[in-house]
């Protein structure tokens, strides 16, 4: 019995211990390469719109249309993920995003590329990531145990953010040398990569977890899909934890959207920068995220679930709130605000890992593509109604205060759940 306890705790050592699990570190290698497509394809794309187009209502349009399948599908698909090979949709949205990709950059290449293929290709990568999304989601727990989730969780974010870095930093000189085509074939090819080293995970099957009691899901493999969709959607209602952690990540979403919004105005209105304080804002955020996503995976196993939440809220709307202040400096407010940024994205990841890795450890394996897809459709559908008001409120009031605003708010969450005794228990 010794020896047992011995081996279960080695795992709470940190990153180290991913070493023991192959396919996870398959999974994140695969993660990093798409990533860092992702983040290519985010500026080549916007720039063959703008360079196609001219038009910046139509980039805001379909900035709008790729959400919709998100609200529309998600909570739909989620059901089919759980009734599906997870290993093989992942795979098939990666072929099919790789494919989607491929065939845009040829129609620009040729010149045959229209505005309205841009919303058909919009919606249907948008589509397969309704489906890999939860996909990926719910193999998580079949490659790693529970007691390194956090870990795993918070190193996945680390090194994603940090391929998404590496993606920004080429993707300029990515255009220069290939062109707009020649850059989103690249990116096709990381998302055919990423379908081909979904091939080598061997995930173990489906286990109940421990403390599930038989049957409380309500459904086995032969519920139709219906009655797997309306059970979800009650293990969501029973399981209070979980709701309001859903809706604390949707609430993140919401408040965030001004920073996402109002940052060009907020750089050359308030810090009376150019492009380079748009960048470094974007960066040193994207740092922070990196350095605490990195501290969680060694560290996080030390504290309660709860307490780096609570303490995540706390950091990220004192610092959004700090952003008002940088305007009254008169050196260096571009350089003050960026320690800002850093801030923010330091406490995101503490609000983020932790919540996704509860849901991941107290839903049953047979679920997690409902309810992984149910928190990413609540999650989404904050943000354009959070873009909207941002939009509106940034007519009535400077920027600053804008932030200074959200980032009072985002302190409410965290004070709110400190008084939430079963909450904190986590």
């Amino acid at each position: 019995m010794g020896e047992t306890v011995l081996v279960q705790s080695q795992p709470r050592q940190g990153i180290r211990a991913l070493r023991a699990h192959p396919s996870y570190l398959i999974m994140i290698a695969a993660k990093i390469i798409s990533r860092f497509g992702d983040s290519v394809d985010s500026i080549a794309y916007s720039w063959m719109v703008y360079m196609l187009t001219g038009s910046e209502v139509l980039m805001g349009t379909l900035f709008a249309v790729n959400f919709i399948p998100g609200i529309a599908l998600s909570p739909f698909t989620g059901v089919l993920v759980d009734r599906w090979s997870k290993k093989k949709v992942v795979i098939v949205a990666g072929t099919g995003r790789g494919a989607t990709v491929t065939l845009t950059a040829l129609l620009y290449f040729t010149g045959h590329l229209e505005a309205w293929h841009l919303f058909v290709f919009t919606v249907l990568n948008s589509t397969f990531e309704c489906f890999s999304t939860p996909a990926e989601m719910s193999l998580v727990p079949r490659l790693l145990p529970k007691e390194l989730l956090l870990t795993g969780n918070s190193l996945t974010s680390s090194v994603s953010r940090t391929a998404e870095l590496g993606g920004m930093a080429a993707a300029g000189g990515l255009i220069a040398f290939v062109g707009i085509s020649g850059t989103m074939v690249i990116d096709a090819a990381t998302f055919l990569i990423e379908a081909l080293l979904f091939f080598f995970i061997r995930p173990n099957p489906a286990e109940k977890p421990a403390d599930e009691p038989h049957g409380d899901t309500g459904e086995d493999s032969r519920s139709s899909y219906w009655k797997q969709f309306l059970s979800g959607l009650r293990f969501v209602g029973k399981k209070r934890l979980i709701l309001l952690t859903m809706l604390a990540g949707a609430f993140v979403n919401l408040c965030l959207c001004p920073w996402n919004v109002l940052q060009p105005v907020y750089v050359k209105e308030v810090l009376h920068a150019g492009p380079f304080g748009l960048s470094l804002l974007g960066i040193t955020l994207v740092v922070g995220m990196i350095l605490s996503g990195l501290w969680i995976s060694q560290k996080g196993n030390r504290y309660k679930k709860s307490t780096l939440i609570v303490f995540g809220f706390l950091l990220l709307g004192v610092t959004y709130s700090l952003l008002y202040f940088p305007a009254f400096i008169a050196k260096y407010p571009l350089y003050a605000a960026s320690l800002f940024s850093f801030g923010m994205g330091f406490a995101i990841s503490f609000v983020n890992t932790p919540i996704s890795t509860y849901t991941m450890e107290v839903t049953p394996q047979n679920m997690l593509g409902r309810i992984g897809a149910l928190s990413g459709m609540i999650a989404t559908c904050t943000i354009p109604l959070g873009g909207v008001i941002a939009g509106f409120a940034g007519t009535w009031m400077s920027a600053n205060t804008v932030f200074l605003v959200f980032g009072l708010l985002m302190i409410l969450p965290g004070l709110a759940l400190l008084t939430q005794k079963s909450f904190m228990s986590l």
